[in-house]
């Protein structure tokens, strides 16, 4: 009896082990997934401790984002996301960048946001999440005022047109069968079409009709408007949902309450949302 009591006490041990083992096991495992938690620190959070959310955008697109004649940072993203940032309760603080490397950017954490008419495209959205929906717009084919050749988006077969290689208007003339001539933004693109090194740009029409504003005597004109439009969406890296959620309350404040209206009309003279 006193060697059964014996092994009964080591098995009783022994399993009080293994009880402790699994209660540290989960425990540690707990403890792991709080630290990679913290580890990724909610970007929302972060950005109110510092007081600051730092903006991705080009700075040569107007009129989303350009400087103007004083130097200023100016523009329609730029007063959006300025307003945005307001309603976090933060400062903006933009950093310029070509297109072309600012999802780069964004993947590098040297923003926390992009703010720069980013088309919402499902490829996009695989890697990137969005806001909701601030710029309802429609590309345009614009070619020289004197082109009476190119009258419609299947006339750019074989053509060559300016574009920013990453836009959604570079895939359109892409789909059209155009040969890409590669530019940094819209402005370089309109050069190279008035100065005739390319037949054509695929592009975005308020852009264009802005464009025309500053300078009416421009040789350029809109040959065909697509039918599809396409909605553009402020752009942040995945799993920052605080975020998101965040901006798109903004967002959505400053809808109702009109301030949204009020700054598309002051650069466009109508409501872009729609």
């Amino acid at each position: 009896m006193k060697k059964l009591s014996v092994v009964f006490a080591l098995l009783l041990s022994f399993m009080l082990v293994l009880s402790a083992c699994g209660t540290s096991s989960t425990n540690d495992k707990k403890n792991d997934n709080q630290s990679a938690s913290k580890g990724n620190q909610d970007l929302l959070a972060k950005i109110k401790a510092d007081g600051k959310i730092l903006i991705g955008t080009e700075g040569t697109y107007a009129p989303f984002t350009f400087h103007d004649k004083s130097g200023k940072l100016t523009g329609f993203d730029v007063e959006v996301a300025t307003e945005v940032a307001k309603r976090l309760g933060v400062t903006p603080e933009f950093k310029e960048t070509q297109w072309d490397a600012m999802f780069a950017g964004l993947d590098a954490k040297r923003f926390d946001m992009i703010a720069n008419e980013v088309g919402i495209r499902p490829d996009r959205q695989k890697k990137y999440d969005f806001s909701d929906p601030y710029i309802t717009s429609s590309a345009v084919l614009i070619v020289r005022k004197d082109n009476n050749k190119v009258k419609k988006f299947e006339d750019l077969k074989g053509l060559k047109s300016a574009q920013s290689m990453t836009s959604n208007y570079a895939d359109i003339a892409r789909k059209y069968g155009a040969n890409i001539v590669s530019v940094p933004g819209f402005n370089e693109s309109i050069d190279l079409l008035g100065a005739n090194r390319v037949d054509a740009t695929v592009n975005d029409k308020i852009s264009f009709l802005d464009y025309k504003k500053q300078k009416p005597d421009a040789p350029v004109k809109i040959a065909s408007t697509s039918a599809d439009a396409s909605q553009s969406g402020m752009m942040f890296r995945k799993d920052n949902k605080t975020l998101v959620d965040a901006v798109n309350k903004a967002l959505k404040d400053m809808i109702a309450d009109g301030t949204y209206k009020k700054i598309s009309e002051k650069w466009f003279g109508e409501d872009v949302l729609k």
